[in-house]
């Protein structure tokens, strides 16, 4: 079977251009690994349009409950490992052996976080452990937190923590990189605390994050802080992997688009935080996924004319 476009990835992009694709009444295969991308592992969202504040789970359930609504097919569980085009059509391989066809696919693969892979850090996302100052910041009011990473995204989220949170331990294995001014700008904060050279060896905590055990690469010296969040900036990893020889990518693995969603294959869209859009958001992501979609009709429509 052809279908008339594959969508890779079930975060917000990816389910939105599937809304989008039904009601142009195509033929659409849903493929993902999970449901909800990157919204699986952010506290809640308090800035998408017309709701206040949800929690990731409950985002996800109001976009799986519109998918429901149309007659799109759904493989989740499954990774895609290979894209490619064979005889005019696109073939997409995923990690159990399995080939799908179509005449157009969009990617909404997204980004993953790069991780401190500690004891406890997985068992305490979405419940003091994010990654994601944007999305989770001010539900870190008036706690202590730390922030780990050194380069300029770490450096930006102890600044906006600076203006939400009690106290910032700004942690880096390394010695800070980045934009001098803000360097500057944190070493002069009362607020701040910057931990050069120090690793995260554990999280800790009970029902939520209680505290963080660092190592002091200098003297071997381990210590404790007491905090009740942990904030991940150490940069994010598009899920391009797949394309990788297929499709042009930037210098940072970013599937290169136009403003239209359009990549360097004609008839292959993508959207979302996998791609080289400035802004990485849920709104943004699920405007693109609508984007590309449309754009994949119009294709569809030039190949039948």
């Amino acid at each position: 079977m052809t279908y008339d476009v594959v969508i890779i990835g079930g975060g917000p992009g990816g389910m939105t251009a599937a809304i989008y694709t039904a009601r142009k009444k195509l033929n659409t295969l849903l493929l993902s690994e999970d449901i909800g991308g990157q919204i699986n592992i952010a506290l809640g969202t308090e800035k998408y349009v017309s709701y206040q504040v949800l929690d990731g789970s409950e985002l996800i359930r109001k976009f799986e409950e519109q998918v429901k609504q149309y007659p799109i097919e759904k493989k989740i569980g499954e990774r895609v490992t290979v894209l490619s085009q064979r005889n005019g059509a696109f073939e997409v391989k995923t990690d159990r052996g399995s080939v799908y066809e179509s005449a157009t696919v969009i990617i909404a693969s997204g980004k993953r976080p790069r991780q401190l892979n500690v004891p406890g850090e997985a068992e305490f996302i979405g419940r003091g452990v994010s990654y994601c100052v944007a999305c989770d910041g001010p539900l870190f009011a008036d706690m202590k937190v730390a922030v780990i990473g050194g380069d300029n995204s770490a450096l930006e989220a102890a600044d906006d923590m600076v203006k939400i949170a009690d106290h910032v331990y700004l942690i880096a294995s390394r010695a800070l990189t980045g934009d001098k001014i803000l360097i500057e700008r944190l070493e002069k904060s009362e607020k701040v605390t910057i931990l050069e050279q120090h690793e995260v060896r554990e999280v800790k905590g009970d029902k939520f994050v209680e505290a963080i055990k660092i190592i002091d690469a200098a003297s071997n010296q381990e210590k404790e802080l007491s905090l009740g969040g942990v904030i991940v900036e150490m940069g994010l990893i598009p899920s391009s992997d797949f394309v990788k020889n297929f499709l042009t990518l930037n210098s940072r693995g970013e599937i290169e688009v136009d403003c239209l969603g359009t990549t360097s294959v004609p008839g292959v869209f993508a959207a979302g935080d996998v791609t080289n859009i400035p802004e990485k958001q849920v709104v943004i992501a699920a405007g693109e996924g609508a984007k590309a979609a449309l754009q994949a009709n119009r294709y569809l429509q030039r190949l039948t004319v």
